[in-house]
């Protein structure tokens, strides 16, 4: 008795927190927590909040030993208890009592049994959805860190226990996030130390379940495809994660992506990359979009020598971002993005043109192979390029237009970082082509208020520029870039193909009557876009589609540009290409000119039709009804899908197959045109690149321009050669007749200069200017010679020298030197 006694005495000198804390420890662990003693120990807690840290201390050390002896039981009992305090116990006290509780949620995440590591994740869960009063300064989490991600890549054997702990894990990185995000002291989770473990076991589950999914069939959704399935709980998480993130700390969060990607090779195939920075995107704050394509940017230099496909995955995943960012904020970023896009274009081509080199050294297959890759990096930059640009607001449009631009390598012109120096020929001619395509795809759908404003003349100059004329995909480029910013109203679709078309009303065609700024461009530039064209049906590579572009181009200049006097201006230039077929100065194909005698045909049909002129109308379709009979091959319907049934000669005579120059004037003078100028023939203006490029002299071109009388030159061609008589010659020496001829050129250089359009003046003065400066500079060369000196010259024949001496005698001095 004496000994039960002192055991009582001792039990009531305990103090009463732990008295307390001990009653809610039943004797069977299975009866639970004694809820009645538990709703004391919670009123003693509340009542002496100062209490609560030995509480806590107790606790944690009785969970501790509990641990330790395997009695689970108990564990479950106290983190229990420590639950409930949590939730009742609000004040400033509760301070010292976390730090219990988290040293009690470390010990079971540390212990090795998967049920104390959920229970654990549980507790902290509950934890840090509680909004403490004041902020810790002193609390730090990155034991928890630690602890939650590499529960996020658990392998356990058993598959339910593996998924278990995975679940816990995400679950209890989400509350580290929720937790720190909402303390003071946010920014310490955003640390690179930290970032690095959260962000790559988020994606390690998300890639898992995704791989499972791939390779097996198809399930239906049942309950753990929803809350227990650790992919959608990482991605929620990880979309949790990227939503809290600022403008400090984004590219914190972004950088592990790409390290994890790199690890496991996720660039080829990118379907992961691809759905993984979609997720970024959308999560992030707008405003901050830009950070993450600076991000890929700037990883796609970094990886800039890795292969072929990897490279195209970066910038299928850059296309991806781009195509989000581009409908809302993109900042700074937009010179950024083309500018690499650009240099990485340069150095796929550098690499394709190097493996080409190669090609000797090793098998046919692998190099092949190397080609199409790179092709493939090639289409995924323009592509990338072209939708960006697509997006863009019109005022950034046409600077990104006037950039690419800039970078396309043209005869005459400096490009900063696509220098095609090194390439060569074939090198430049790849680039060309695909930085005309990316600005195919920039300008579609680009509408302007003006035509000044869609072709200025920085951007109209290059682009018509004589070194884009050398090739034939080049022209078709150039070609139909300049329908997508001359159409405006959407009429190219329905002069798709080359054809004779019977009724132009049923086509629908829209326009708005012709404003004063597209006047005026026409008046200054106009010709240059009659250039473009002219020199572009004289070319011998040219196949069907270069002449559907070319009618496409003449019908939508028509629709969108043409006021009476740009009408007689284009048909001019009809006239002069019929002219091309039919001299065939060029040495043309005769597929070639057949393929522009179709061209004028069905171009002319279409003028006619838009402009309404009866008598116009008839003489032309007379003409084609005459060509159905007679020569059907000077028809498109005709020529370019039978080439066998090719002539094998023109005849100049034929005028009734030919287009007359004095009808057309007729018929169109009497319905109130000016048709003087219709009597002058179309020759292209000179620039500097001609006398430059590697091209046919644009010269020959305007010699022969002048010499051919406006029409076919058939009926309108005045017979100038005239038979040698005694009366000839007697006309000749007479002055009379000489003073009259004088009188008679002078008016018709005065007339000539006063009826004449303005650019056909400068064009024949200018070509005059050249030729006089080219006799000039063989007579200097002829005249300023050393002089002659006593010593002789030196000649080399044979290899020997000889010299061969002057006499002093034979020299000639000037008048002002003999004395």
């Amino acid at each position: 008795m004496g000994r039960k006694g002192v055991c009582c005495c001792c039990a009531a000198l305990r103090p009463r927190y732990k008295r307390l804390v001990d009653n809610i420890f039943p004797e069977d662990p299975k009866d639970g927590l004694v809820k009645a003693d538990m709703e004391k120990l919670t009123f003693y807690a509340v009542s002496a909040p100062e209490k609560l840290d030995r509480i806590g201390a107790y606790l944690a050390e009785r969970l501790t030993r509990d641990v330790a002896r395997h009695r689970y039981g108990y564990v479950l009992i106290a983190m229990e208890a420590l639950d409930q305090l949590l939730m009742a116990c609000h004040s400033q006290s509760i301070k010292p009592f976390v730090e219990s509780f988290l040293h009690m949620v470390a010990k079971l995440l540390e212990s090795g049994e998967p049920k104390l590591q959920v229970l654990g994740t549980n507790s902290f869960v509950k934890f840090a959805n509680i909004e403490e009063d004041t902020p810790s300064y002193h609390r730090r989490y990155d034991f928890f860190v630690s602890r939650f991600s590499a529960m996020c890549h658990s392998r356990d054997p058993d598959p339910e226990i593996q998924n278990e702990i995975r679940i816990a894990g995400i679950r209890g990185i989400q509350g580290v996030v929720r937790k720190a995000v909402n303390d003071e002291l946010r920014a310490t989770i955003w640390e690179p130390q930290h970032m690095d473990k959260i962000v790559p076991s988020l994606l390690f589950n998300m890639q898992k379940i995704e791989d499972i999914d791939r390779i097996g069939p198809p399930s239906s959704p049942t309950v753990g495809v929803k809350e227990e399935n650790p992919s959608v709980l990482a991605e929620n998480c990880f979309r949790e994660l990227l939503g809290r993130a600022t403008y400090g700390n984004m590219n914190n969060a972004v950088r592990p992506v790409f390290a994890h990607l790199d690890h496991h090779k996720l660039w080829d195939p990118n379907e992961f990359a691809v759905s993984c920075f979609k997720i970024i995107m959308y999560s992030i704050q707008a405003q901050y979009s830009h950070h993450v394509i600076q991000e890929i940017l700037g990883h796609l230099d970094v990886r800039k020598r890795d292969s072929a496909r990897v490279r195209a995955g970066i910038i299928q995943v850059l296309l991806e971002a781009v195509a989000i960012a581009a409908k809302g904020s993109i900042g700074p970023t937009v010179l950024e993005v083309f500018n690499t896009l650009l240099k990485h274009l340069r150095i796929s081509v550098d690499f394709e043109l190097s493996d080409r080199r190669n090609s000797c050294e090793s098998s046919t297959l692998s190099i092949s192979s190397k080609e199409s890759d790179e092709r493939i990096v090639q289409n995924a930059i323009i592509q990338t390029i072209g939708f960006f640009g697509s997006n863009l607001p019109d005022y950034q449009r046409s600077e990104i237009m006037m950039f690419i631009m800039s970078k396309v390598p043209v005869l005459g012109a400096t490009s900063q970082s696509l220098d095609p120096s090194n390439l060569g020929d074939l090198g430049t001619r790849r680039i060309q082509i695909m930085l005309l395509r990316s600005l195919l795809m920039v300008t579609s759908g680009y509408k302007a208020t003006t035509i000044s404003n869609a072709l200025p003349a920085p951007f109209l100059d290059p682009l018509l520029s004589p070194s884009l004329m050398e090739d034939s995909e080049l022209r078709q480029l150039v070609l139909e870039i300049l329908h997508n910013l001359i159409d405006r109203h959407d009429n190219r679709a329905k002069l798709r193909g080359i054809r004779i078309i019977p009724d132009v009303s049923d086509l629908k065609i829209k326009r708005d009557k012709i404003s004063r700024q597209d006047v005026s461009f026409m008046k200054k530039h106009g010709q240059q876009l009659y250039r473009h064209i002219y020199l572009g049906c004289k070319e011998e590579d040219n196949v069907q589609k270069n002449f559907e572009l070319l009618f496409t181009s003449l019908a939508l200049t028509t629709i969108e540009l043409a006021n009476e006097e740009v009408v007689i201006d284009l048909i001019r230039v009809a006239i002069a290409l019929q002219d091309i077929a039919i001299i065939n100065e060029d040495n043309l194909p005769m597929f070639n000119r057949c393929g522009v005698m179709a061209l004028v045909a069905a171009y002319l049909n279409f003028l006619s039709q838009m402009i309404a002129v009866p008598a116009f109308c008839q003489h032309v379709s007379k003409v084609i009804e005459t060509r159905s009979v007679e020569a059907a091959y000077f028809l498109p319907e005709t020529i370019f899908k039978d080439k066998s049934n090719l002539p094998k000669s023109l005849e100049k005579d034929e005028t009734d197959l030919f287009f007359l120059t004095n009808k057309i004037a007729e018929s169109l003078g009497g319905s109130g045109y000016n048709v003087e100028r219709l009597s002058v023939p179309y020759v292209p203006q000179v620039t500097d690149e001609d006398r430059l490029s590697r091209r046919k002299s644009i010269v020959d071109t305007v010699s022969l321009q002048v010499d051919i009388l406006s029409g076919c030159g058939v009926e309108d061609k005045v017979d100038n050669t005239e038979e040698i008589t005694f009366e000839a010659l007697k006309k000749a020496i007479d002055n009379n007749g000489l003073e009259e001829q004088e009188k008679e050129k002078r008016r018709l250089v005065i007339e000539k200069f006063q009826k004449a359009p303005f650019e056909e003046i400068a064009a024949q003065c200018e070509t005059k200017a050249n030729l006089l400066h080219d006799r000039l500079a063989q007579i200097l060369e002829l005249t300023i010679r050393p002089p002659p000196s006593p010593s002789g010259t030196m000649t080399m024949t044979a290899g020997h020298p000889h010299y061969h001496s002057v006499p002093v005698y034979e020299m000639k001095f000037p008048d002002l030197c003999v004395y």
